[in-house]
């Protein structure tokens, strides 16, 4: 049984480690760079990492490191992104798993082969076949540009490409978005630029990183145990006592609960816009040259716009015709791993969890290992079962295209160890 997983980011890790835990041993993981760490590698040059100079992480370390190797002591409740890549580079060490990882090598093409097997084209100009194929690349490098772009004659910039302040220096920004990469990226050109404005087209949940001092996510936790409806009353009214009313801020008002659409975590941001350092503007309605038009009939000139308008889901190493999920409102996956026509294919990480992302990326690996290592079995109707989920997930969030890989963090985790735990017990 040959197995490749292409990329050697957080979730390709887990899937080396949960395969070979497993009794799996002929594994190859393809890294396109010359080091593990995909997303949290940070350079201050554009490149296949999405993070800038000043990224910490938006979960705590509490609820985001590994279930058997707990990060270290000193590190604060968020981690920088130093911290984060020093941290999988000793999981990395630990568990011996670089001995499985070509770096410096990309998958250029797959091809689906007889038998269900896979052939990959590789850029040292070698072909090679493999029984299975895991998915591991992410989701956050290819960026989603408005159709405005093209419009704005001054210099843009998508939040991908945005790593320092290092030539906007005094200039007026307009940082489009107010999701993670957006409220992170105001915050941090406030320090050095004229003036920022930031174009939220509809309203967003921006929640403070601790709440009654506690990290927000491990607050979060304290209160699974009640129902959905009280859960969400408890945030909304913590919410309120802890920062008011958005409208008192500029920001419009959410008429959803939180738990409909991906949060902004984010506690510097009301400090900024109370403090008139960044300015909430609505939406976008037309570019002409540096001028911008908004909705409520408003318009500013910008030197600098910094679109955090989100990313595709992108596989370049295949063919177009054969997974294309660039806009698609919903995934067809069982629970987000197992693709119905491809069923020697899985995809580690193809999530956006309300909570990290690597914490589930290894019991989705767990789970992968006990399938190929024959101790579970997925049920009978699992294709089935697959677009019943997308449809699922589709539901439990408002319309975005941001939403099409959205999970409730607990109740997916409980699906996948449910999974797990019930096969390895018949």
């Amino acid at each position: 049984m040959r197995i490749a997983i292409i990329g050697a980011g957080c979730s390709g890790l887990v899937a080396i480690k949960y395969l070979v835990e497993a009794g799996l041993k002929d594994i190859v993981c393809y890294e396109k760079s010359d080091q593990i760490g995909g997303n949290w590698v940070y350079t201050a040059t554009s490149s296949h990492s999405s993070i800038c100079r000043t990224t910490h992480t938006i979960s705590s370390k509490s609820m985001s490191q590994f279930s058997d190797f707990p990060m270290p002591d000193d590190y604060p409740d968020y981690p920088s992104h130093q911290q984060i890549l020093a941290y999988f580079q000793a999981y990395t060490r630990h568990f011996q798993l670089e001995e499985y990882i070509r770096f410096n090598v990309t998958v250029q093409h797959v091809e689906k082969i007889e038998n269900e097997r896979w052939r990959l084209s590789l850029s040292d100009g070698t072909l090679s076949e493999y029984d299975y194929l895991v998915i591991a690349n992410g989701h956050l490098e290819i960026p989603r540009h408005p159709d405005w772009k093209d419009n704005f004659s001054g210099k843009y910039l998508h939040a991908h490409n945005y790593k320092t302040n290092q030539g906007i220096e005094n200039q007026r920004v307009l940082v489009v978005g107010a999701g993670n990469s957006g409220c992170d990226c105001a915050v941090e050109a406030s320090r050095d630029v004229a003036c920022v404005d930031m174009s939220l087209r509809s309203p967003q949940y921006i929640i403070p990183k601790l709440i009654m001092g506690k990290p927000t996510d491990t607050f979060a936790a304290s209160l699974q145990w009640l129902p959905q409806s009280i859960q969400n009353w408890l945030q909304k009214i913590s919410l309120r006592i802890q920062i008011g009313h958005y409208r008192d801020y500029g920001l419009p008002e959410p008429d959803f609960s939180p738990t409909q659409a991906h949060p902004t975590i984010n506690s510097e941001i009301f400090n900024k816009i109370r403090h008139g350092k960044i300015r909430p503007r609505p939406g976008i309605q037309a570019i002409s040259g540096q001028t911008v038009h908004f909705n409520n009939g408003s318009s500013q000139e910008y030197d600098v716009i910094i679109a955090a308008t989100g990313y595709k889901i992108s596989f370049p190493f295949f063919e177009a015709n054969f997974i294309d999920w660039e806009d698609a409102a919903h995934i067809s996956l069982y629970l987000r791993i197992f693709h119905p026509d491809h069923p020697s294919l899985f995809f580690i990480g193809l999530i956006q969890p309300q909570g990290c992302l690597w914490t589930l990326a290894e019991t989705q690996s767990q789970l992968v290992g006990q399938l190929l290592s024959g101790k579970i079995q997925l049920p009978s109707d699992w294709r089935k079962q697959a677009s019943c989920e997308g449809m699922y997930w589709t539901k439990q969030f408002i319309t975005r295209p941001r939403h099409s890989l959205e999970v409730h963090y607990y109740s997916y985790l409980k699906l996948l160890r449910q999974n797990i735990k019930s096969k390895l017990s018949t």
